[in-house]
């Protein structure tokens, strides 16, 4: 009895000692803030966090000492004076608790933002840029990933993960593949720090990366807004995706003939499959025998493998296939891709290979549209420095037939959502300026893209509330199938005129990458010409280099004399010139009836001339307006080339085009 009054006794007076204490929550401050960042020099910069209400905060930095007091709400911020380049540095944090932030470097920080192209990290280019990734180590070049996220209802204070690394051959795998060449570059010329906030996502619109306030001015997306803005509706709507989803795949399972176990499984070499009909690898099966199907068809392919190709690591290249795909070599599984869009490419263990007879046989899904193997891709294995082509006659059988899969929403994409969760909460970091690479995803939607584009940009310099900061971005590439005739009308025509206009909203500079798409590829691999392009626009518009031709030639005006279009351009260089020699091409002109035909096109000094015998009385030029214009080759002698241009826009609006 007494060790229990004991006990009573000393938790009274343990718990009346701590209520006499004073509590603080400690000074949390945000991931950004933190060991390896680099600030923006030559700037006011701001240190932020949060803490108790009225609690003291002080923050020592280059051997000076900033106070702060939190608010009511626990918030507060101390201003840093502008300091040079330079670094490592310590920084510390007192108040309650103390923090101490290591290695941090004065630099330039830049944030990379869009969607898929800009995601797409070095690993997928790795391939094409081996000694890039090989020397790619250097402490001055950092990136920060900012982690997927949406947030319907209220703008985030902060990213719930992520840090500052910096690059190296194993961390820049998955730094943003055009942001890295876009900082190296800068890095390199300036000898200075480069600090890229990586915030994008895949297949996101500009919507998403809108504020509200933003939106307010489009009262239809707005609509759209208020709807997910309702926790009952999103959490009824991904239940019901999800479910629809998991019955799709489950009876396709189990309508799937070729899925099953031991010596009948489709996936074992030695399988008979005498009896399976053929098929020329790379094709879309619709385009032939079996005909347009949604579900699974089985590939199957022997292959002769010498001796000297075995016993080692071997890479196995299977270009792109639509939609998913599972490989397997001699009956083991090598790798499987779940969506259409990132290339084959699997490494095969020491081990797999044999010499003789070898067997790949390769599992698509299709979901919808044409399945099957995309053209004009590598199909091959590669072993030892020897290669085998795999492009041929292949065996095929259908495994399963279903229906499409059923549409779902994709939160991701909805009006708001990522401005509120991968935006805002980076709004108080003091930044140089912003690189984009974005419009893929609202080219069924061109004819409002500028007026979107141009918003979102006014928005977030607004948000950021430090001026006009330098805004460059990236016009789409050539993409899709090149046509043999002026088209009529191209998406991807239309979402290019709507960057171009884009030009028009102050300190804003475009990267035109026409020239380094590729038809079969919604993520062309040239993401160095990109990056590079992008540097050369931040170092005439944010870096003052006067002389400098940071861009090719743009559309300025035109005058028609004579049955010919004189076109007047701006950022000429040193002239104009035709790539690769010979005649210019991807020019059509039209008469009154707006019926395009190719013309005829020669430099003159630094205007281009335009005619065709079959118009006579022309009224209107155009210039690579098509979806893929393969052949333009107009660009100035710096080897940047021309945006692609229409000469009756302020005549014929976008709308009259869809």
């Amino acid at each position: 009895m007494k060790t229990l009054q004991r006990i009573i006794s000393v938790t009274a007076t343990l718990l009346l000692t701590i209520a006499l204490i004073p509590l603080h929550a400690q000074v949390r401050l945000p991931r950004l803030v933190s060991d390896g960042m680099v600030l923006q020099r030559n700037a006011d910069v701001k240190v932020w966090g949060w803490a108790s209400p009225g609690e003291n905060v002080t923050v020592s930095f280059l051997n000076k000492k900033y106070s702060a007091t939190t608010d009511n709400d626990g918030n507060w911020s101390v201003m840093l004076e502008p300091a040079k380049v330079g670094g490592p540095y310590t920084m510390k944090i007192d108040a309650s608790n103390h923090i101490t932030l290591q290695n941090i470097m004065m630099g330039e920080v830049w944030v990379a933002s869009g969607q898929s192209n800009m995601v797409i990290p070095m690993e997928r280019v790795k391939y094409r840029y081996p000694v890039e990734i090989a020397n790619s180590r250097n402490d001055s070049i950092r990136q920060f990933t900012i982690p997927d996220h949406y947030d319907y209802y209220k703008p985030n204070k902060d990213v719930y993960k992520g840090k500052w690394e910096s690059a190296n051959p194993q961390t820049v795998l998955h730094f943003s593949a055009v942001a890295y060449f876009f900082a190296k570059d800068i890095k390199d010329r300036y000898h200075v720090p480069v600090g890229i906030i990586k915030s994008c996502v895949g297949g996101t619109p500009v919507e998403a990366w809108m504020s509200e306030d933003a939106l307010q001015n489009f009262p239809d997306i707005m609509k759209t807004v208020e709807k997910f803005r309702d926790s009952a509706f999103v959490k009824q709507t991904a239940m019901k995706d999800r479910a629809a989803r998991n019955e799709w795949y489950g009876e396709l399972a189990e309508k799937d003939r070729g899925h099953t176990a031991g010596e009948k499984a489709w996936s074992n070499p030695n399988l008979d499959d005498s009896s399976w009909p053929e098929m020329y690898v790379p094709s879309f099966w619709a385009d032939q025998a079996p005909g347009y199907l949604n579900g699974i068809v089985w590939f199957r392919k022997d292959i002769e493998v010498p001796a000297s190709m075995t016993g080692k690591p071997a890479l196995l290249w299977m270009g792109r296939i639509v939609d998913a795909d599972s490989v397997f070599i001699n009956g083991k599984f090598v790798g499987s891709t779940g969506y259409q869009y990132p290339p084959r490419i699997y490494d095969i263990p020491a081990g797999i290979l044999k010499p003789g007879k070898n067997n790949i046989t390769v599992k698509i899904i299709n979901a919808g549209g044409k399945g099957g193997f995309i053209k004009d891709k590598p199909y091959r294995l590669d072993a030892d420095g020897q290669s085998i082509d795999l492009k041929g006659e292949w065996k095929y059988k259908v495994g399963a037939v279903s229906k499409p899969m059923p549409p779902s929403t994709t939160f991701m994409y909805q009006p708001g959502g990522l401005y509120n969760g991968m935006i805002a909460p980076i709004t108080s970091y003091k930044i140089k300026g912003v690189i984009w690479y974005q419009g893929e995803s609202n080219a069924s939607r061109a004819c409002s893209y500028h007026e979107l584009f141009s918003t979102m940009i006014k928005d977030w310099r607004e948000k950021w509330n430090q001026g006009t900061f330098p805004f460059l971005f990236v016009q789409l590439p050539n993409y899709m199938p090149a046509k043999d005739q002026p088209s009529k009308k191209s998406d991807w025509a239309l979402m290019r005129e709507a960057q171009l206009q884009t030009l028009s909203v102050p300190k804003t500079a475009m990267a035109v990458a026409i020239d380094v798409g590729e038809w079969n590829d919604i993520h062309p691999l040239d993401k160095k010409d990109v990056g590079d392009r992008l540097a050369l626009a931040a170092r005439k518009l944010a870096y003052g280099e006067k002389n400098l031709v940071s861009s090719g030639p743009l559309y300025k005006s035109a005058e028609i004399k004579d049955g010919k279009v004189i076109i007047s351009f701006t950022h000429t260089g040193s002239g104009l010139m035709v790539k690769g020699g010979g005649n210019l091409k991807e020019f059509a002109i039209a008469g009154p009836d707006h019926n395009y035909v190719w013309a005829n096109a020669k430099i003159e000094g630094d205007k281009v001339v335009v005619w065709s015998d079959k118009v006579p009385n022309p009224v209107a030029v155009r210039y690579a307006w098509a979806d893929n214009p393969d052949q333009a080759n107009l660009f100035n002698k710096e080897g940047l080339p021309a945006s692609p241009f229409r000469t009756d826009a302020d005549k014929v609006p976008c709308s009259a085009l869809k």
